[in-house]
């Protein structure tokens, strides 16, 4: 074999690890961007923006890590045309419940999910002191037992204290926040996912998952990409009719539901956007919109 020969070889086989490095990078972007998402039209719904769920810290905010291991509660399965997924059951840790008054450290780090701190037979509300005015919030623990048991906990971990309402979509009338690390919708979360309430089914025709949700003007819900068991933190308002768009999903979960004052303010904040058409997220405020704290109440 000639010199020349051996050299094209070993220039062909480099020319060929180099593509398969470039195909594995443009594959890798392309989990990325599914995982992220964008909303801005029915076809990309399956997305609402939500975290990467990797428990890594990018901000430099500190706080403490509560251990959590895994506790089982069943889920029921949902039923009709579409074919049901496995069901699980819903993950709840063991660590140590925060003060129900809020008093307990801040903390935005965990090790595992939650523990149950709720009594799922009481009444709770989640109050958003906002800078654009109060949120009050129904919460739903007979729907969603475990979404709401995961919110309130964080809550009174101080999880959303001092964050912001980062996007407001007026296409789908969504105003969603819960990213304490980054404030944006890549934000990694708590460092855990939890299970869906219920363990959604899967259309046998497209692939994807169908819920029983709606989503009228005034309801706390969860954020979530479009894999089954994806939700953590984030989580989004409706401030419109036009959330109803997420309807033929049905998979973000509903667990709580304002009143006619908290509306008007979301209805408020959803006035301030200023359009970003090419985040694919609908846009921002105007104006910062903090959370100055969640605050649970319970009766």
């Amino acid at each position: 074999m000639t010199a020349n020969k051996r050299e094209r070889q070993k220039a062909n086989r480099a020319a060929k690890v180099a593509a398969e490095e470039a195909a594995a990078r443009i594959q890798r972007t392309r989990s990325r961007i599914i995982t992220y998402g964008s909303i801005g039209a029915v076809t990309v719904l399956l997305v609402v923006g939500v975290s990467l769920f990797t428990g890594r810290n990018n901000s430099g905010k500190t706080g403490t890590t509560a251990s959590a291991t895994t506790v089982p509660t069943t889920i029921p399965g949902t039923t009709g045309s579409v074919a049901p997924t496995t069901t699980l059951a819903f993950q709840y840790g063991t660590g140590d419940c925060p003060a129900e008054d809020g008093s307990s450290p801040r903390t935005i780090e965990f090790s595992g999910p939650q523990p149950l701190c709720i009594n799922p037979a009481t009444s709770y509300t989640a109050v958003f002191d906002t800078t654009e005015g109060t949120i009050r919030v129904a919460l739903d623990p007979t729907t969603a037992p475990g979404t709401v048991n995961n919110f309130v906990t964080l809550a009174r971990w101080g999880y959303y204290n001092d964050t912001i309402l980062f996007r407001t979509d007026p296409s789908i009338d969504i105003i969603q926040g819960g990213s304490p690390h980054t404030e944006s919708a890549l934000d990694p979360g708590p460092g855990y996912r939890i299970n869906d309430e219920p363990t959604f089914s899967t259309d046998a025709t497209t692939g994807s998952l169908v819920g029983p949700y709606k989503y009228p003007p005034g309801e706390l819900v969860m954020a979530r990409s479009a894999g089954p068991n994806s939700a953590a933190a984030q989580f989004f308002f409706t401030s419109g009719d036009k959330a109803a768009a997420l309807d033929a999903q049905g998979t973000y979960v509903v667990f709580g539901q304002t009143d006619k004052a908290g509306l008007g303010v979301l209805q408020n904040i959803m006035d301030l956007n200023v359009p970003d058409p090419t985040s694919g997220l609908g846009g921002a405020p105007s104006r910062t919109v903090t959370i100055n704290k969640v605050t649970i109440e319970q009766s």
